[in-house]
């Protein structure tokens, strides 16, 4: 049996972020493994608010189209605001991850619900801290789980969009 794995690529813009979802999706991966992660808002784009119909997401606000677009394509999706964090944006798989943490009140070594999540996947605290200050910095973490032919796949994508990084992990 093959061990699960995860791939977190880092893109700095959301067009650039949405171009690699396209381009993962073109290659035929499945979109149930595929999650992204941002704060989805500029200063001067606030969204009034967020809500679902029929498994479609539906944004006011300057970003609207972008997560309108990426919820569509994604399984599941939800929009949080992390005290200390601000507003999170998540749609894919690690939605799941993510409020299980939440909802065990998961703080593990002085950690999150989002690090939480991610040491779930296996990434390290070392990258997690990175990829916090990532999405602080308005950048979206695009993470794909599966199989490692699957997860490579997907990291040689990541790698061609020229991602900032892309780092692959065992999930525990």
């Amino acid at each position: 049996m093959e061990t699960a794995t995860s791939v977190i690529s880092v893109f700095n813009t959301r067009e650039q972020a949405e171009s690699a979802v396209r381009k993962v999706q073109a290659a035929g991966v499945d979109m149930k493994t595929l999650s992204i992660i941002g704060k989805g808002y500029h200063t001067e784009q606030h969204p009034i608010g967020f809500y679902t119909t029929s498994d479609r997401i539906k944004a006011w606000g300057g970003t609207g189209a972008f997560w309108g677009s990426i919820w569509g394509m994604l399984f599941g999706a939800a929009f949080f605001w992390v005290p200390g964090f601000g507003p999170l944006l998540v749609a894919g798989p690690f939605l799941n991850i993510l409020l299980g943490a939440l909802e065990g009140a998961a703080l593990v070594g002085g950690i999150g619900a989002l690090g939480a999540a991610l040491t779930s996947i296996g990434v390290p605290k070392h990258s997690i801290i990175q990829y916090e200050t990532d999405l602080k910095a308005d950048k979206y973490l695009l993470i794909a789980n599966g199989a490692p032919k699957q997860v490579e796949n997907v990291r040689q994508i990541m790698q061609q969009l020229n991602a900032n990084e892309s780092a692959v992990y065992d999930v525990a």
